[in-house]
């Protein structure tokens, strides 16, 4: 859970707790009031860069998990039940993924759903051009969410891209699509 800290309140308590850093587990600064911070002495730090195959494969692991229902299945095995009621999935081979944001992430989650055999559309305000050399077609992002079974967000939080995923935007999606956020984002 991303809990915003603004009030200057939790700075005072911090600053009364001896608290002289804060370390982010997140490559962004979005969560923090850095200026407040700042006024307590208080140094925020955060991770400089993520492995973008680690991200990717961590984005394909939850669809895997989500799809398969492999979360179910362990606690039912667990608790000695085998029934395969309510935990088939379906194939991404042949699924339509949207992959939006073809940045470094999205360009190692690509390479994953081509291996998958997926039907892949992009989107990205700046399309890259070796991804549109191995026939990766970018498209609007209405284009690309339109039937998707899968939508998976490759994109930093900025001004242009706050509120992408609306109420407008859902119902482009596939009746029972995932959506995977492993982007930045409040």
């Amino acid at each position: 859970m991303n809990i915003i800290i603004k009030p200057l309140i939790i700075f005072e308590m911090f600053n009364q707790h001896l608290v002289k850093l804060i370390l982010l587990r997140c490559a962004g600064f979005n969560n923090i009031d850095i200026k407040h911070a700042a006024e307590f002495g208080i140094k925020v730090l955060k991770v400089p860069a993520y492995s973008p195959e680690a991200v990717a494969e961590h984005a394909m692991t939850m669809i895997l998990t989500l799809n398969r229902k492999t979360h179910k299945a362990y606690n039912r095995v667990r608790e000695g039940n085998f029934s395969l009621e309510g935990l088939m999935g379906f194939n991404l081979h042949e699924s339509k993924v949207a992959l939006i944001g073809t940045g470094n992430i999205g360009t190692a989650f690509y390479k994953i759903l081509k291996v998958l055999g997926c039907k892949i559309a992009a989107y990205d305000p700046y399309p890259k051009e070796a991804l549109l050399a191995e026939g990766l077609i970018y498209g609007t992002l209405e284009e690309t969410l339109k039937d998707a079974e899968v939508v998976s967000l490759h994109c930093p939080l900025s001004e242009e891209n706050h509120h992408m995923i609306n109420s407008n935007n859902l119902k482009l999606f596939k009746k029972g699509a995932m959506l995977i956020n492993t982007s930045l984002g409040a």
